[in-house]
């Protein structure tokens, strides 16, 4: 039995000295970014979040990486994961504050977000978050190459924001109070005057139910 015992625990010990040994660390910015980049193609995106954050930690100083974060960055918000693509454009938009892109990924901040709306009537903060976003970016980039877009999904958000406001006014109708419905209507034409021509989304029966 003891012998059985002492053959267990040297396996043991070489299995857990092999895996240290596999570990990677200490290697080139060059090393990490192509690592980052084979994962990226073959969807192996954790791993490349792992990378990245290697990358990140072993050479902040690396030319490497605002490119590095511009593709994990984007390869969330091709993925549809979009609070992890905000949260990539942040930091880019906080540390190189000074780089020639940071009108694009402003923009690319601003579509991130508006992509990430799943529920019209149940994003009332990311709907005004956003709005800020686009009103900064109106203000700061008037000339950029981007800027009608930006305005469009401007325009679509003011939209959405008096459609909720609209839901609410016919919500106070319902239960008869009358000066809240007054209050919630003018809201709504403050957001978008026009408000008779929105065009309502088509929500499927089973969410409408849930609206």
């Amino acid at each position: 039995m003891k012998n059985i015992l002492l053959i267990i625990s040297i396996i043991f010990i070489f299995n857990a000295c092999s895996s240290k040994q596999t570990e990677e660390y200490n290697k080139p910015a060059l090393y990490w970014y192509n690592k980052m980049l084979q994962q990226i193609a073959t969807y192996q995106y954790d791993k490349a979040d792992d990378t990245f954050t290697s990358l990140e930690s072993e050479h902040r100083n690396s030319p490497l990486l605002p490119s590095a974060l511009m593709i994990i960055a984007t390869t969330h918000m091709d993925d549809e994961e979009y609070e992890l693509a905000v949260y990539y454009f942040d930091q880019y938009i906080k540390r190189f504050e000074k780089s020639g892109l940071k009108d694009y990924v402003r923009y690319l901040k601003i579509k991130a977000k508006f992509l990430a709306f799943k529920e019209q009537f149940r994003d009332q903060k990311l709907i005004d978050d956003t709005l800020h976003d686009t009103n900064e970016f109106i203000a700061k980039y008037p000339n950029s190459s981007y800027i009608y877009i930006v305005k469009t999904i401007q325009s679509r958000l003011y939209m959405s924001k008096a459609m909720l406001d609209i839901e609410i006014a016919q919500l106070y109708n319902r239960i008869d109070k009358p000066k809240g419905a007054k209050v919630y209507f003018a809201k709504a034409k403050e957001s978008w005057s026009d408000i008779k021509n929105i065009k309502k989304v088509d929500v499927p029966w089973y969410k409408a139910i849930f609206e």
